[in-house]
């Protein structure tokens, strides 16, 4: 057994008992997920394609009340036709605020692509952007200790916020991911001193990985991507929103047309992916828990910094890790990516990826096309080069890839292990 594989042993000791709370919470993700698709009597004519206007496709239609009932909304919207969890974050944007409206994020600063879309830069309109359109943005930064400031929310709304957003995720901020639960105060102090304000959480990377969601904690829309964790590795596109009737409805018209909403919209493919990635999902969600938790524990005995820590609570899949250097953080990206079943003979290097301020790095050797409930790692190239590592259909792959990142760091002599 060489060095690396040594570590890897002894990472997968000590973490039995993180590995069993993992397999606990699957097991209640699948039961939530098989009680909703006996309730709804998903059967094959569920899976049946539709083509032209849509018109009460069965399909699509059930669908959406399964996600509304897991996720215990009034409603939903659950469309192929929605690009990535950004396109769905914009719609939502978009569908709930007017000109001279405010936006205020609960979280500071959302995820790189969203910049574009609101346009906070103040030297800087972007084009189509809300700031283009009228709509004003602010933020109010976490505490120190992560967690949202509830009072500072309160003090920061002003007449004319129509919108409070947040992100459940890190994204490439180090901060801790934040739980369902976490969003309760926030919602419960909207709702009871400034009603007519919607509160919008970016639920991306994060379904699955709790009992509950934050809808289930009083939040008015939920967002996110079915090429993350609620497609559970089968779903080949789209996205999700999940809330109040009154908000979907808004957020159905800017996704075809007033009037029109959701009684539209085709699908020629099967919806069996989606289905059956829906029913997948808990489980896929555990095997990338666990293969982040694997991560984690072996840099850290490596004298790395990570977040979360590889025995803490998890809200997302995400997992977060100091590499101090820009060589050990291109090698790490390298080797999960020769580690891919996809692509492996590509070599990621720093580019100017759209919509983002530093160059990435990227390895996404993936079934679906930027898929990142599959395995996958990217980075900005900004100190302290934090490599974040997401996904694993199933915890062998994530473990070989571990294995196989180690050794090119070692080859390129970017990290020595002993």
């Amino acid at each position: 057994m060489t060095a690396i594989e040594q570590r890897i042993a002894r990472a997968e000791e000590a973490l039995k008992d993180v590995f069993a709370r993992i397999d606990a919470m699957e097991e209640k993700g699948t039961r939530r997920v098989l009680a909703s698709f006996q309730k709804h009597q998903i059967a094959y004519r569920h899976f049946a394609p539709t083509t032209g206007y849509g018109y009460d496709d069965v399909g699509r239609d059930t669908l959406e009340r399964v996600f509304a009932d897991l996720f215990g909304t009034e409603a939903a919207i659950v469309r192929p036709q929605i690009a990535s969890g950004t396109h769905a974050i914009s719609l939502c944007l978009f569908g709930l605020t007017l000109p001279g409206d405010h936006i205020l994020s609960a979280t500071g600063t959302p995820y790189d692509t969203l910049e574009e879309i609101i346009g906070w830069n103040e030297s800087t309109t972007p084009v189509g952007s809300l700031k283009e359109m009228g709509v004003s943005y602010s933020q109010v930064e976490l505490t120190e200790q992560g967690a949202i400031d509830v009072d500072a929310v309160d003090r920061a709304i002003r007449p004319e916020t129509k919108l409070v957003i947040a992100q459940r995720s890190r994204g490439y901020a180090w901060r801790p991911s934040l739980m369902p639960e976490d969003f309760a105060g926030l919602a419960e102090m909207l709702h009871r001193k400034h009603p007519g304000v919607r509160l919008m959480v970016d639920n991306c990377y994060g379904e699955f990985v709790c009992e509950k969601e934050p809808s289930h904690y009083g939040v008015d829309v939920c967002v996110g991507s079915l090429i993350k964790n609620p497609g559970g590795g089968l779903a080949p596109t789209g996205g999700y929103v999940v809330g109040t009737q009154e908000a979907i409805t808004r957020i159905a018209y800017r996704l075809t047309a007033p009037g029109i909403g959701l009684e539209v919209g085709s699908y020629a493919a099967s919806y069996q992916p989606f289905y059956q990635g829906l029913f997948m999902a808990p489980h896929t969600v555990a095997q990338a828990v666990k293969t982040a938790c694997l991560a984690a524990r072996v840099f850290e005995d490596l004298g790395m910094v990570t977040t979360p820590a590889s025995d803490g609570g998890r809200a997302d899949i995400i997992q977060a890790i100091q590499m101090r250097t820009p060589e050990r953080l291109v090698a790490f990206c390298q080797g999960i990516q020769m580690a891919s079943p996809i692509d492996s003979m590509a070599l990621p290097e720093p580019w100017d990826m759209p919509g983002y301020q530093d160059q990435v790095v990227m390895a996404a050797g993936t079934f679906v096309s930027g898929a990142s409930v599959e395995l996958s790692a990217d980075a900005p190239m900004r100190e302290p080069f934090t490599a974040y590592l997401q996904g694993g259909l199933t915890y062998a792959h994530g473990r070989i890839a571990l294995g196989q990142a180690l050794q090119r760091m070692v080859d390129v002599h970017a990290l020595t292990i002993e």
